[in-house]
């Protein structure tokens, strides 16, 4: 399906059986509820998307997020805020990549697309922007291997491209490369002996 920036997503179990990863978070709560996911797209990579868990347990994660914040003076890890109606905590500690492929519909309320309020998304890109930094230097602050994870979308994102360049028809050659062929096909014609030059040339016709 097509991505848009700024709304709210549910993922296809289909990735998670493929990312093997122990440290996502389950797709799925109490056996049926599919979690949301926020998910913004990479500036760097064109089809990468990075993914947000969020969560209604906003105790538990207000006390994780305020302890934090008091011990380091802020918390990049978990931005506490609102979606749909309801307090949310938007959990950049289980951050993941994934691409469009894995997407499986957009979160919706009464048939409408919900979307995520403008600040609360900046403030959740600018703390993923600063974890990427740190995690890149070496820093463990997110529980998922983003890094292997990473590595897995980009290459299925280059073997996607290589397979549409390979279907793709090709496109028709422009007035100069025709014309160009042209005289070339002229000038080869000239220089191959007709029928009455060969048996000039070949004593045995």
């Amino acid at each position: 399906m097509k991505f848009q920036e700024g709304y709210v997503y549910h993922i296809k179990d289909e990735y998670f059986s493929k990312a093997q990863d122990e440290k996502l978070m389950q797709n799925k709560e109490k056996g049926t509820y599919r979690p949301t996911f926020l998910c913004m797209e990479d500036r760097r990579n064109a089809g990468l998307l990075w993914v947000v868990p969020m969560s209604t347990q906003v105790g538990k994660y207000q006390t994780i997020h305020d302890k934090q914040q008091a011990r380091y003076g802020k918390c990049l890890t978990i931005v506490m805020g609102e979606f749909d109606g309801q307090p949310s905590a938007f959990l950049l500690q289980n951050l993941f990549p994934i691409t469009e492929y894995y997407l499986d519909h957009i979160h919706t309320r009464n048939g409408n697309p919900v979307p995520v309020k403008h600040s609360i998304a900046q403030e959740v890109r600018s703390n993923m922007q600063q974890l990427r930094q740190l995690i890149y230097r070496g820093k463990k602050v997110v529980f998922p291997d983003i890094q292997r994870l990473e590595k897995m979308m980009l290459a299925e994102l280059q073997a996607e491209k290589k397979t549409e360049l390979a279907e793709k028809p090709q496109e028709k050659l422009s007035m100069k490369d025709r014309f160009a062929a042209a005289q070339a096909e002229a000038e080869r014609r000239a220089t191959t002996p007709t029928g009455a030059d060969q048996k000039k040339h070949d004593p045995e016709r």
